[in-house]
């Protein structure tokens, strides 16, 4: 998990177009077991991506499986499947031998792009209109056996290993990082919804925590326009999150709405934008400045928050200058997004 990759040019070295001669300099190099405990992420809910014929699906499970359907209309690549538990084992048995492959009028395109200049025919298995040229399969199905292996090399950018039943209908990169996004999307939202109930996660994610007594003498606002309770976790310029708890005192309940109480969607924006005050108005230089609000831009309301919720407001930094800064804000209950925005502030 800890492994430090230096390159001296713009990409890794082809090799023989798969993962094989990788994988025996990291075994000769060897494995040292660590103390700390290997983080993972599980997948929670169903996460699927699709575009133009081609699917990709995330379910929960408690191992890591990948179940790939390779389809197209070239003679070689008609009908190819494979599912198989992603293990050490697995990974060196059965795939990283697989080499990369492109058809043969690609393979001309390419190179009349003045790219892939490394590759020839005994790194690429470059397929004609009835076989492989200059070159023989390893295995009978060895197109899909690297369609995993891409796979297994994309999901990697998620940074942990992956607890997931994923299964595959002629994705490539580009599905499989609309994937990978995805799958960061549901893991910021499962943890912030973790902060939310526990309150005591800012610390250990590296923000400190800020309570109602500190807010005050960063922002001007006071009772009833304070609409944070406390800064969970701040990253000065950064990130910061804030939460709000919602109860029936609130005076806006009153009319808003009589019988069926509703926090406006005004006021969500507005503590949004209280924790972004937060954090551009903490480092010392900005300390007794004003954020004055000037835009609020893709504004989204996705469900209502009512007495009893407790927002979870997380604000990222965007471009940040030394009279305007912008954040991109959202909203949580339960781990669900209830609003996002992008904010605009003028600092004076």
């Amino acid at each position: 998990d800890n492994l430090l990759i230096e390159l001296d040019n713009n990409e890794i070295p082809g090799m023989d177009g798969s993962g094989i001669e990788f994988l025996k300099v990291l075994k000769e190099a060897g494995i040292i077991e660590q103390e700390a405990v290997k983080k993972s992420y599980t997948i929670k809910e169903p996460i699927w991506v699709e575009e133009e014929g081609s699917l990709l699906v995330a379910l929960p499970s408690n191992d890591y499986s990948i179940r790939y359907t390779l389809s197209y209309e070239h003679p070689l690549l008609k009908a190819q499947y494979m599912g198989l538990t992603i293990n050490p084992e697995a990974f060196e048995n059965e795939l990283a031998a697989s080499r990369t492959f492109c058809l043969q009028e690609e393979a001309g395109d390419l190179q009349g792009k003045g790219l892939g200049r490394g590759a020839n025919y005994e790194n690429t298995l470059v397929m004609g209109e009835r076989d492989v040229i200059k070159n023989r399969l390893r295995f009978n199905d060895e197109f899909v056996r690297h369609k995993i292996l891409d796979l297994i090399g994309d999901l990697s950018l998620l940074g942990a290993p992956l607890k997931a039943r994923i299964m595959a209908i002629k994705s490539g990169h580009s599905l499989n990082l609309k994937l990978v996004k995805k799958i960061l999307a549901q893991k910021a939202r499962y943890e912030l919804g973790a902060m939310a109930a526990g309150g005591a996660i800012g610390g250990a994610i590296g923000g400190e925590e800020i309570d109602a007594s500190l807010i005050m003498k960063i922002l001007p606002h006071r009772y009833p326009f304070l609409l944070v309770d406390r800064i969970i976790s701040l990253e000065s310029g950064k990130r910061a999150v804030g939460i709000k708890n919602v109860t029936i005192n609130e005076n806006f309940f009153v009319g808003h709405f009589p019988g069926k109480p509703v926090m406006p969607g005004v006021l969500i924006i507005e503590a949004m934008a209280q924790v972004g005050g937060v954090m551009m108005l903490s480092p010392e230089e900005n300390r007794g400045k004003l954020a004055y609000f000037m835009a609020a831009n893709d504004v989204k309301f996705r469900k209502t928050v009512v007495p009893g919720d407790q927002l979870c407001l997380e604000v990222i930094a965007g471009k940040l200058k030394a009279r305007i800064g912008q954040v991109f804000a959202k909203a949580y209950v339960e781990g669900k997004v209830a609003a996002e925005a992008e904010l605009l502030f003028a600092l004076a």
